[in-house]
């Protein structure tokens, strides 16, 4: 009835169907909590972001950001495996090559799984557009 967006209130978005759509989520959302880095997100155009370009940015994020942002992708990296020993369970094949399965994965650097680097949101922002 014409009430516009409140202050503050938090917008619903769509799920994108995306295996780590709540893993981007929660990336984005603790990047946003950074003014510096949030800024530069408002200003950049498209081509920035699919280039690579705002991921240096990443290096000038806080510490409590960063660390944060670490603990996600950790936390993502144990989702990760468990989906891959649950489907190494199903199939019960001894023959499977645990990189390939990881290399399917291509939203994070599974080579690093304990720090959320600028290659880390490169590869998200690739994997989504």
């Amino acid at each position: 009835k014409g009430e516009g967006h409140v202050e503050g209130e938090k917008v619903e978005n769509p799920d994108t169907g995306l295996y780590y759509d709540e893993y981007l989520r929660q990336v984005i959302d603790v990047l946003e909590t950074d003014k510096h880095f949030r800024e530069k997100l408002q200003t950049a155009d498209i081509e920035e972001i699919k280039s690579g370009k705002l991921s240096r940015e990443l290096d000038l994020v806080s510490h409590h950001v960063r660390t944060r942002l670490d603990e996600l992708k950790r936390q993502e990296v144990a989702r990760l495996r468990m989906l891959i020993k649950a489907k190494m369970d199903s199939v019960q094949d001894t023959g499977i090559d645990h990189q390939a399965l990881l290399k399917q994965f291509e939203h994070l650097n599974h080579q690093n799984p304990d720090t959320f680097e600028p290659k880390d949101l490169d590869m998200l922002i690739k994997a989504v557009s």
